[in-house]
């Protein structure tokens, strides 16, 4: 019998006005939700004091990590003014 997949709440919080927005869905669907983010995050890697980032990664930790610099990363002045943070989802 499989293994039925865990399901992750993504929230996004825009600081300055105050909006949230999530999607649920499993680690693999998120990963792809957000795959235009990580990818202009790790565009911008190689300038100096900027992290690496991941873009493939392997739990909802690392996702979480990676998204948070990756928008660090694109920021002028290397704070976005929006976050994520995860919760697991009822199935």
């Amino acid at each position: 019998m499989a293994r039925a997949k865990k399901m992750f709440r993504v929230v996004s919080t825009r600081h300055r006005s105050g909006t949230t927005s999530a999607i649920t869905a499993e680690l693999d669907v998120l990963i792809h939700a957000h795959a235009y983010t990580l990818e202009c995050g790790a565009s911008w890697q190689h300038e100096k004091g900027n992290k690496k980032i991941n873009q493939k990664p392997k739990s909802i930790a690392s996702l979480i990590t990676n998204l948070n610099n990756a928008v660090n990363n694109t920021a002028a002045n290397g704070y976005a003014s929006i976050s994520y943070h995860w919760e697991e989802a009822e199935a």
